[in-house]
């Protein structure tokens, strides 16, 4: 009953959090020069044309106002329409694949060679190989997306001609053939397997020093028997917390990497809507983020839980 009130109480904490997030989208968007009207209409559009546009759109109105009446619309699944007359819903729709196909890639492969790496640097710390993890994801975390894209495509399609820098969409609006999607998953990917590397070390290394791990090692079980049944699954809630903060991050670099490699997903289309000042899609995009990342920290809160029952 305890552990459900907790639950409960974590869960209205986190609600409280969102709604503030995306309060603070509709100011933020607002202090921005120039309007959604004016951004629609252009520069040939007279005050009373902008006057009419600013009523359709409702700017005309409170600020407070058109944030209770987006987020009430919200609550019956309507996003509300973007200042060109366009549904947020169906726009999301449409995009949001896009996006995922993009965020699942580069998580699984943060994933599989950040446990790789940190699993290998656990057990043999003193190794050369390990030596030079230590600066190497240093670096990796230290470096911005947009940095890490410029230099791929610097290497990788400038110099050496071996990737394209561009994706270009068929008529599905997926990127017309696989290569396409190597390196943007590689920008987004490499920060976080520096990061989620360092963690799995981290975590293996503080599970290493338990009672139940040294009695096995005295045993003289091998060492992947070692790591494989006696430190991973206690290890493992920092873990899956690491991936679920991972997947919050990566959507945050998507903006970015997709803007630096013209991939048609949910970051295009946000920075877009910030050139347009278009407040309903910008807050439509931050919900839908903030919402998927609170349900995998959710789900790493449970894994956690079950783990810490299961360890007692």
């Amino acid at each position: 009953m305890i552990a459900v009130k907790a639950f409960a109480l974590l869960v209205l904490r986190r609600v409280a959090l969102l709604l503030t997030l995306l309060a603070l989208v509709f100011v933020a968007v607002d202090l921005l020069p120039g309007s959604a009207a004016s951004s629609t209409l252009g520069r040939d559009a007279n005050r009373a044309e902008l006057a009419a546009k600013e009523h359709e759109l409702g700017l005309d109105r409170a600020l407070p106002v058109q944030f209770w009446h987006w987020l009430s619309g919200v609550l019956t699944g309507d996003f509300g329409q973007t200042s060109r007359g366009n549904s947020v819903g169906a726009l999301l729709a449409d995009k949001f694949p896009q996006t995922l196909l993009l965020g699942g890639i580069a998580l699984l492969l943060t994933v599989l060679v950040s446990l790789a790496l940190g699993c290998w640097w656990a057990l043999r710390p003193h190794a050369f190989g390990a030596r030079l993890l230590q600066p190497a994801s240093t670096i990796a975390v230290a470096v911005p997306e947009f940095v890490c894209g410029t230099l791929l495509i610097l290497v990788f399609s400038l110099a050496t001609g071996l990737l394209p820098a561009v994706t270009i969409t068929d008529r599905s609006g997926y990127p017309a053939s696989p290569d396409m999607l190597i390196l943007p998953v590689l920008a987004l990917a490499i920060p976080q397997i520096g990061w989620n590397a360092r963690v799995v070390r981290s975590a293996l290394q503080d599970v290493a020093t338990a009672p139940h791990v040294e009695s096995a090692v005295l045993d003289g079980l091998p060492a992947r028997t070692v790591l494989l049944r006696h430190m991973l699954p206690f290890a493992a809630p920092t873990i899956v917390v690491g991936f679920a903060t991972t997947v919050g991050m990566m959507f945050g670099g998507a903006l970015v990497v997709e803007t630096l490699f013209n991939y048609p997903g949910v970051g295009a289309v946000l920075a877009g809507s910030v050139a347009d000042r278009d407040t309903a899609t910008v807050a439509a995009v931050v919900a839908l983020t903030a919402i998927v990342t609170m349900v995998l920290l959710a789900v790493a809160d449970v894994v956690r839980r079950w783990a810490a029952e299961g360890a007692r």
